[in-house]
């Protein structure tokens, strides 16, 4: 597949997660304390997402 998310430590030792395509990386979230915060990260983008309006200016 040529798109995924993943999650990986920053310098900061907080968890990021990022979506990649083609290794390179689309956009990424904010850095969390734990895995689980990032996972709930992608959980929300994967359910908003796909409703989010678009927004051109």
């Amino acid at each position: 597949m040529a798109h995924k998310f993943v999650i990986e430590q920053n310098k900061a030792g907080e968890y990021v997660a990022k979506f990649k395509y083609n290794s390179e990386t689309i956009f990424w979230t904010e850095g969390y304390t734990s895995k689980a915060g990032a996972r709930n990260a992608i959980a929300s983008v994967l359910k908003n997402g796909p409703e989010a309006p678009v927004e051109e200016v």
